[in-house]
């Protein structure tokens, strides 16, 4: 394994190379049961060996069977870890969100303020920057207070 790569990106790989492996075991079973069935259909084979090759036929499907098996908790495994993987995706993208919708209020009253009109009566009031920034504290501060109510943090 990499040590500059992901860990997650590793073990997908290593899912993958595993499932490549069972494929390719499985097309080797298929292999061998086609060429064990053709011989049990051939004439020239006695008889007393067709009842040995369909023992084999009978192990070479239960082979084939158990290797579907591993293929499919492959795919298990992978999906399940594919779950996890979204679920710390959704997690840190629910934290930008968060942080996103807290800075919005502050950000609009800025930018109104910000905008260099004649007449706004803020701007030449004594307590007119002081009343901003606690609007823009107060705006947050509410937002904060309602995701934490609703149990989004």
């Amino acid at each position: 394994m990499n040590t500059d790569e992901d860990p997650d990106e590793d073990i997908l790989l290593e899912i993958k190379n595993l499932q490549e492996k069972v494929m390719i075991i499985r097309q080797n079973i298929i292999d061998k049961q086609r060429v064990v069935s053709n011989m049990i259909k051939c004439e020239l084979i006695p008889d007393e060996l067709r009842s040995r090759l369909s023992v084999i036929i009978k192990d070479v499907n239960s082979l084939f069977e158990y290797t579907r098996f591993g293929f499919d908790r492959l795919d298990y495994l992978q999906d399940t870890f594919l779950g996890l993987v979204n679920i710390e995706q959704n997690k840190t993208i629910k934290i930008f969100t968060v942080v996103s919708i807290i800075f919005m209020p502050p950000t609009l009253i800025a930018s109104m303020y910000g905008m260099n009109f004649k007449f706004m009566p803020e701007l030449g009031w004594k307590y007119g920057y002081l009343f901003a920034l606690s609007l823009m504290v107060v705006f947050s501060g509410t937002l904060l207070w309602v995701f934490k109510k609703k149990k989004w943090l």
